[in-house]
């Protein structure tokens, strides 16, 4: 079993990627870590709970961590999340309590006790808890086995500004002291979540499970892709996050280069850009493996099956 900790803004594509995460027996989920983004802290700690009981997985502990970023005031994403950040199913209040420990405690007390390199870090939304607890206790990046993120783009550029992918934007100062920490890092983009599209058929599938989880995530993803198609002219939305799981299950299904990913923190214009080295035209050193394709049919195959065994 790989020992994971997912940090997350849940979210409705955060959801499911936890959702992957706990049908999976690969993965022990030591921790949630919640963090303000597509909606603000006291609600994504909520979503959290939220989905660990859809799941059937109360015993997940939730941990809320920071309300803002670094340095910046904090930007939303309830224009695609909905108000809650989890529109779309009506699902019960959460029971479970969350944790007393601030997520940031949690992450470098979890570190500091696990064995070394025995713990990779699943990063869903901004980066600002782990940036946080790297501030606060350098010691913790060298026993990181990896970081896997959802942020960034290169071909794809931005979602939220014309140069920025939402989550480094939220929060660049903090990507910027993640990607610098020098921690294995796999980043997963837009290029490649874009990829990643909840087509008709493939939705009819979440629903044809005929479980409170598929029913769920079916609803999720109809809310959801409303946006997306009217932005894009897509055929259905992207599930930017569950990539992140899914890489840690199966990463034959993903290819990407080992580059240089700089992040700008400076512009007005380009801020949180992922400034991504793909040619090699810079000597600067590879910090970070950046996923650019992804085999789509086996991804949906993947999430599908292990959407399936939850039961709730």
């Amino acid at each position: 079993m790989r020992k994971i900790i997912i940090d997350t803004d849940p979210g409705q594509d955060d959801a499911v990627a936890i959702l992957l995460a706990l049908a999976s027996p690969e993965l022990e989920v030591l921790g949630i870590t919640a963090v303000a983004g597509n909606v603000p802290l006291d609600l994504t700690a909520r979503n959290a709970r939220i989905v660990t009981e859809l799941a059937g997985r109360p015993e997940v502990p939730v941990f809320a961590g920071c309300d803002r970023p670094l340095s910046r005031k904090l930007v939303t994403a309830e224009h695609v999340h909905g108000r809650t950040g989890l529109d779309g199913p009506v699902l019960p209040d959460p029971t479970v309590p969350l944790q007393d420990t601030h997520a940031v405690d949690f992450l470098i007390e979890t570190l500091r006790a696990e064995p070394e390199g025995s713990v990779t870090l699943c990063a869903l939304g901004p980066l600002t808890n782990i940036a946080a607890a790297f501030a606060r206790a350098p010691d913790i990046a060298p026993r990181i086995a990896e970081i896997v993120l959802m942020g960034g783009a290169y071909f794809e550029v931005g979602n939220i500004t014309p140069a920025a992918e939402f989550n480094i934007y939220v929060d660049p100062e903090a990507a910027q002291a993640v990607f610098r920490a020098g921690v294995p890092l796999t980043v997963l983009p837009l290029d490649v979540t874009h990829k990643a599209l909840v087509t008709t058929a493939r939705n009819d599938a979440f629903r044809a499970l005929g479980t409170p989880v598929g029913r769920a995530v079916a609803e999720m993803t109809d809310f959801f892709e409303r946006f997306d198609k009217e932005k894009y002219g897509s055929n259905g939305a992207p599930l930017h996050d569950p990539c992140v799981t899914a890489y840690l299950l199966a990463p034959e299904l993903f290819s990407g280069r080992h580059i240089n990913v700089e992040i700008e923190t400076v512009s007005d214009l380009t801020r949180g850009m992922t400034v991504a080295d793909w040619w090699g035209v810079t000597d600067r050193p590879a910090n970070a493996t950046f996923i650019g394709d992804l085999d789509a049919d086996g991804f949906f195959a993947l999430l599908t099956e292990r959407l399936g065994r939850l039961r709730g």
